[in-house]
């Protein structure tokens, strides 16, 4: 593949901090953990390096959630198996709220909407030419999403909204396939929006100037902002101010 669509600042910064656990802000286009094959830096690399002193004093770190690499904000990371356990039953028990912020093309009508539709792996139904795609269907699992409108835009002539979104499961893809099936594609997504040959190309050849005219965005513009732990011990919040990419759409 050639070269990465935007090399952001990939890294992440530390927002919160305890002897059980860490809460950083993930950037773009860093990936939470290693996949075969390939020799890159992730996510957990560079907390396994940070923490190497208490990974050697008994440590065991787990990643309570997953984004998506180009997904910037919130990851939480367990340092003990008894903070994995806890965390993973307030998870269970759906304690754990998320806040993500998405741009998208378009002004929905409404001002809040929820959106409860199954998804599925596409080529699990039908042909998809990229295996990892979801799609909403009446055979995939239970799937909720409530989007609310935060303010409506335009840049460049083209209609734009910036959206809070509140995910209510955790499927793979979710926010990005609900958003695309309500018709308002996120900015700058390869797979979900009007052309997903875009993904294909990108694959293919890496980073172009014409994928630049065609997305806007080198990667698709959602920010896990916010989470919110209630557990037995008590609440526990975190925020991760959005990313400057994403910052710079809004703005400039």
């Amino acid at each position: 593949m050639g070269e990465g669509p935007i090399d952001l600042n990939a890294s992440f910064e530390v927002v919160d901090e305890s002897e059980q656990w860490i809460v950083v802000n993930k950037s773009a286009p860093l990936v939470v953990h290693p996949t075969s094959g390939k020799s890159e830096a992730t996510l957990l690399g560079g907390v396994e390096e940070l923490l190497r002193y208490e990974l050697v004093n008994g440590a065991r770190l787990s990643i309570i959630n997953r984004l998506d690499r180009e997904t910037s904000g919130v990851v939480l990371i367990a340092k003990a198996k008894s903070a994995a356990r806890l965390f993973g039953r307030a998870m269970e028990r759906r304690q754990i709220q998320k806040e993500y912020l998405a741009i998208v093309h378009g002004w929905p009508e409404w001002h809040e909407h929820e959106l409860n539709a199954p998804i599925i792996r596409k080529g699990e139904v039908e042909e998809s030419l990229i295996w990892v795609k979801q799609m909403v269907h009446e055979e995939g699992r239970e799937c909720v999403t409530v989007c609310r409108v935060v303010r409506k835009f335009e840049k460049n002539g083209q209609a734009f909204s910036l959206m809070r979104i509140f995910p209510k499961t955790g499927r793979m893809h979710q926010i990005r396939v609900h958003l695309a099936y309500l018709g308002f594609p996120i900015v700058g997504d390869k797979i979900y929006g009007d052309d997903e040959s875009c993904y294909l190309e990108f694959i293919e050849g890496g980073w172009s100037e014409r994928l630049r005219s065609q997305l806007l965005l080198g990667r698709h513009a959602l920010h896990a902002e916010r989470m919110v732990v209630s557990t037995e011990q008590g609440v526990l919040d975190w925020r991760a101010p959005l990313a400057g990419d994403l910052r710079c759409f809004l703005e400039c």
